[in-house]
C-alpha cells in the first residue's frame, strides 16, 4: 500500500509580519506621505544600532549594537493586530494604558504561536526584550522618539505645519534626555534631516 505523504505544517508568522506595510502610523494627522510600521520599524532599528555604536565609542558601553537594531526591527510588531494606536488615546488615562499593553501582550503571544516551538522560543525575547532586557529599553524607546521626529521634520520641510507642534515637543522632551549617546545623536546627526539634497556633504 502507496503510503500518503502529510502536509506540511504550516506557519503565518512571516506572512503577518510582511502585513506591516499596511498599517499605517499618524491616523489623525494630515500627511504628505504616509508612513506604515515596516519602514518606522527600520527607522528605528537603524537608530537604536546607533545610539549603541554611540555609546559603546564615547560614552564606555558594553551593550550589542546588533541586539538593538533586532529590538528596533520587533518593537511595533504587535500593531500588525491593533493598528497603531495615536499617543493621546494610548495615554487618556492610566486604566486604558494599562489594558491596552495588555492587548499588545496578547498580540505579540499570538504572533510567536504562529511559528514551531524550535523557532518561537529565539524570538520570543525580541517581541519582550523590554521584560527581559531592561539596558536596551530606553535605548529603544529613544530611537522611536527620535525617528517620530524625523517624521516630523520631513513634513515640515514639505511645507505641512500639522506636523510642526508633535516636533517641537519631541525635541524638547529628546532634549531633556538623560542618555548623553540621544544629545549626542542631537548635536551632530540631526541637523542634517533639515537639509536638501544639494546642501549635505557628499564627501
Amino acid at each position: 500500500m502507496k503510503k500518503v505523504e502529510q502536509p506540511a505544517a504550516r506557519y503565518d508568522f512571516f506572512a503577518f509580519l510582511a502585513r506591516m506595510k499596511y498599517i499605517n502610523r499618524w491616523g489623525l494627522m494630515r500627511n504628505t506621505q504616509t508612513e506604515n510600521i515596516q519602514e518606522h520599524s527600520l527607522d528605528v532599528a537603524v537608530l537604536a544600532h546607533s545610539l549603541v555604536v554611540i555609546r559603546n565609542s564615547f560614552y564606555n558601553g558594553n551593550l550589542d549594537p546588533n541586539l538593538a537594531a533586532m529590538y528596533g526591527i520587533f518593537h511595533d510588531a504587535s500593531e500588525i493586530f491593533t493598528g497603531d494606536m495615536p499617543t493621546p488615546v494610548k495615554h487618556f488615562n492610566p486604566h486604558f494604558k494599562k489594558s491596552f499593553h495588555q492587548l499588545e501582550d496578547r498580540a505579540r503571544k499570538k504572533l510567536l504561536a504562529m511559528l514551531p516551538p524550535e523557532l518561537s522560543s529565539v524570538y520570543e525575547p525580541l517581541f519582550f526584550f523590554e521584560e527581559q532586557d531592561n539596558q536596551y529599553q530606553p535605548l529603544i524607546k529613544a530611537a522611536d522618539k527620535i525617528a517620530a521626529l524625523i517624521k516630523c521634520i520631513e513634513e515640515e520641510k514639505s511645507g505641512n505645519l500639522e506636523f510642526k507642534r508633535a516636533g517641537q515637543e519631541h525635541l524638547e522632551n529628546l532634549r531633556k534626555s538623560e542618555l548623553p549617546e540621544v544629545i549626542y545623536f542631537l548635536d551632530h546627526f540631526l541637523p542634517g534631516y533639515w537639509l536638501s539634497l544639494d546642501e549635505l556633504h557628499l564627501g
